[in-house]
């Protein structure tokens, strides 16, 4: 079975061309990052309002871990079956995939941030406000460089549970790399079916170390942990 993997994952005629390794590659991470970036403009700003002031805090928290709970593929067939009538071409399946990728990054992305802010000490914070600093100069000069470390964190996690769930989109039409092990699983190709799995776990691990390499750039050099 591992040598059949192998051969499939080497087989140079599954890397080229339309349907290929490198094809659906480029569409997983496409829906990745797109999802990613449409996810954290939407929760990043929310976060740090909730992390400032700690209003709605308890119910926003409450509802981003319940998210976390919602069925990814039943979502995602409810939301084409709402969706795709108001759409004639690919959209139809694109718009509700996308949705319920932005839905399951952010929860972590919330969490990270909200939890990064309360990391802060309040004596750091009155010390602000005894210099005389403006909300929005406490805001941006003391609590996001502080709480950075913990809001890259929650944006790892949220990258990864896009990455390793765009795998559902194959099931409505979908590209990515998703589609060799539903296309596999359809013509009990196991060998393409491992080796889809495998192109999926090694994504996740490669966009993870790069996100950790991010995060260490980004913290302040004060505020960086010395091992």
């Amino acid at each position: 079975m591992l040598t059949e993997v192998i051969s499939w994952l080497t087989d140079p005629g599954n890397w080229g061309g339309d349907g290929g390794i490198l094809y659906q590659l480029g569409y997983h991470i496409l829906y990745s990052l797109v999802s990613l970036v449409v996810a954290t403009a939407v929760a990043a700003p929310v976060a740090v309002y909730i992390g400032h002031t700690g209003r709605g805090k308890q119910t926003v928290m409450a509802l981003a871990n319940a998210a976390r709970a919602l069925p990814t593929l039943g979502l995602l067939i409810l939301l084409v079956i709402l969706i795709s009538p108001s759409f004639s071409s690919d959209l139809a399946f694109l718009v509700p995939g996308l949705i319920v990728l932005v839905l399951l990054a952010v929860p972590p992305i919330i969490t990270g941030i909200v939890t990064g802010f309360d990391s802060v000490p309040d004596y750091v914070i009155d010390a602000a406000r005894g210099m005389g600093m403006s909300e929005i100069s406490i805001v941006f000069r003391v609590e996001i460089p502080c709480a950075t470390a913990l809001g890259i964190s929650g944006i790892r996690s949220a990258l990864l549970q896009i990455v390793s769930t765009a795998t559902v989109a194959a099931y409505v039409s979908l590209n990515g790399l998703g589609r060799f092990i539903l296309d596999g699983r359809a013509m009990n190709d196991y060998a393409q079916i491992a080796g889809g799995a495998v192109l999926i776990t090694l994504l996740a691990l490669v966009m993870d170390l790069i996100f950790m390499a991010a995060q260490r750039v980004a913290v302040p050099r004060g505020l960086r942990v010395k091992k």
